[in-house]
């Protein structure tokens, strides 16, 4: 019903930033929030960032709280994470999802993921 597909992910170096997109087809995107999540090697997948339906509301993880936007363009059926001030902890692939219901920092109340771009940052 709903496909997402991510792109914009790379090797950057720390201190560097990058921009993620994620576009979506099928469903009524601009109905539904929209998460980031990621998840590295050996750990859970962890929320990043959410943006109600409307982009008025983000939502970020301690993590990335002052270092990541999170952003939406609903003519294009696409959400953005800007990552700044990257760090080598901020390595892992990088989700984003659509919500359906519950708490936005739950992996579980999203109903539709993309494939994953990888970010990796060196020191």
């Amino acid at each position: 019903q709903v496909q997402l597909v991510e792109s914009g992910g790379g090797l950057v170096q720390a201190g560097g930033s990058l921009r993620l997109s994620c576009v979506a087809s099928g469903g009524i995107f601009s109905g539904a929030a929209m998460g980031w999540f990621r998840q590295a090697p050996g750990r859970e997948r962890e929320f990043v960032a959410a943006v109600s339906p409307s982009g008025y509301y983000p939502a970020y993880g301690d993590s990335v709280k002052g270092r990541f936007t999170v952003a939406r363009d609903n003519t294009k059926n696409t959400v953005y994470l800007q990552m700044n001030s990257l760090k080598p902890e901020d390595t892992a692939v990088y989700y984003c999802a659509f919500h359906s219901s519950g708490s936005y920092a739950s992996e579980a109340a999203y109903e539709y993921w993309g494939q994953g771009t990888q970010v990796t940052v060196s020191s």
